[in-house]
């Protein structure tokens, strides 16, 4: 009997029957990656998962939330905050811009990306919208907004999702110099009050969760009532007007002192900031209230100014000409490295970059409407998931 030939498809033989007749047929690709035999993972030890899961960036932990209420408690953990704090990078940071009119979003610049990013709803901050607020510090990942309404504050980690009200001390509470101060267990809330014959100090610390009274405050101590205070060595430290000197307060003894440090001759305003466990000190320079220069010191372990640098001229100029004299309507913070010099009436930021030693304008927002050039205030926006509140 002949053996049948196989079929020809067009004249030839097909490829697979040509594989077949030749023994070239070739096997079939594995997968790139076999399947996980859940007999085996589900035997891995617990210690080395939270090791896996502590390399993972931050935007991905926080999806895993919502996957099991094991992973919902251990991102919350201390031994993991721990691992995953040392092991991840670290997230972008923002200068955030708040205005009186920005009723439904902040515009956010990425000072790592050194760009414009996307507005930052505002129903992120304030999940439920109250009749009127104000942002009035920010510090580790924290805001913090007063609501007149309610007569509190509200404290709350954006990245987190958690939020705290804290009542006023006192009623009515008109208030200055308003700070957030925070540290890696909890924070605390300085104001001073206003429009009274005496002048107090009120501390509320998170830990305790109650307000503290401090008397002995000179009612025209402050210099610049919206500017923060600058927090060192456990006191935040103003400036008073002039003649111009140094004042601390004692976070944990509420005593206020005078410094006896001579400061800089012929200064025409002053202001301070801390960053990186330094004291800096900016201030013009000039006479009879105009200032000629800018000038940027440093607070030595010996206790003197050190002039560290000098704006430049055209720089100078430019600033002059935004304040046009009013330094009450100049402000300063630290942002991830930089000295910031902000003023209510100016869109732009002025800011020295400490680590190359150099003077930068960051341009105005382009979202920014331009009937919204006064009423600026700058903010340091640096996520931190486990900031508490």
């Amino acid at each position: 009997m002949k053996k049948k030939n196989s079929p020809i498809v067009g004249g030839q033989r097909s490829n697979d029957q040509l594989q077949h007749i030749t023994g070239t047929a070739k096997a079939k690709p594995k997968p790139a990656f076999p399947e996980m035999d859940p007999k085996i993972w589900s035997r891995l030890p617990k210690e080395l998962l939270e090791q896996i899961l502590s390399f993972l960036p931050l935007k991905t932990l926080l999806n895993l939330r919502s996957t099991c209420k094991h992973f919902k408690s251990l991102v919350f953990s201390p031994p993991f905050i721990s691992k995953h704090s040392s092991a991840s990078s670290p997230l972008s940071s923002f200068l955030l811009l708040y205005h009186p009119l920005c009723f439904h979003h902040f515009p956010l610049y990425d000072s790592v990306l050194s760009t414009w990013r996307n507005f930052l709803p505002l129903s992120d901050l304030l999940p439920r919208k109250p009749p009127s607020f104000s942002l009035l510090s920010t510090s580790n990942g924290l805001f913090c907004f007063s609501l007149p309404c309610s007569s509190s504050f509200l404290v709350r980690n954006l990245l987190a999702g958690t939020s705290r009200l804290v009542d006023f001390p006192v009623y009515p509470f008109d208030f200055e110099a308003f700070t957030l101060v925070c540290s890696p267990v909890g924070y605390k809330l300085f104001a001073i009050r206003t429009g009274f014959s005496s002048t107090s100090a009120f501390v509320y610390d998170s830990n305790a969760l109650l307000w503290r009274k401090y008397d002995g405050l000179d009612p025209i101590l402050i210099d610049n009532h919206q500017q923060e205070g600058a927090c060192y060595n456990g006191c935040l430290y103003f400036t008073t007007p002039e003649p111009f000197s140094i004042v601390c307060f004692d976070l944990e003894s509420g005593r206020w002192e005078r410094s006896d440090t001579e400061l800089p001759g012929e200064l025409t305003f002053v202001r301070l900031v801390t960053g990186e466990g330094k004291l800096y000190m900016i201030g013009g320079v000039g006479a009879d209230g105009i200032s000629r220069s800018l000038k940027l010191w440093q607070l030595t372990e010996a206790g003197n100014w050190v002039e560290v640098e000098r704006l430049p001229e055209m720089m100078c100029r430019k600033f002059v000409s935004v304040c046009y004299h009013n330094y009450e309507h100049v402000y300063c913070f630290w942002h991830q490295g930089r000295i910031c010099v902000c003023c209510y009436t100016w869109p732009e930021i002025l800011y020295y970059k400490v680590s190359r030693r150099t003077w930068h304008w960051l341009p105005k927002c382009p979202h920014l409407p331009d009937e919204w050039s006064c009423g600026i205030k700058w903010f340091s926006f640096v996520p931190e998931l486990y900031a508490p509140v």
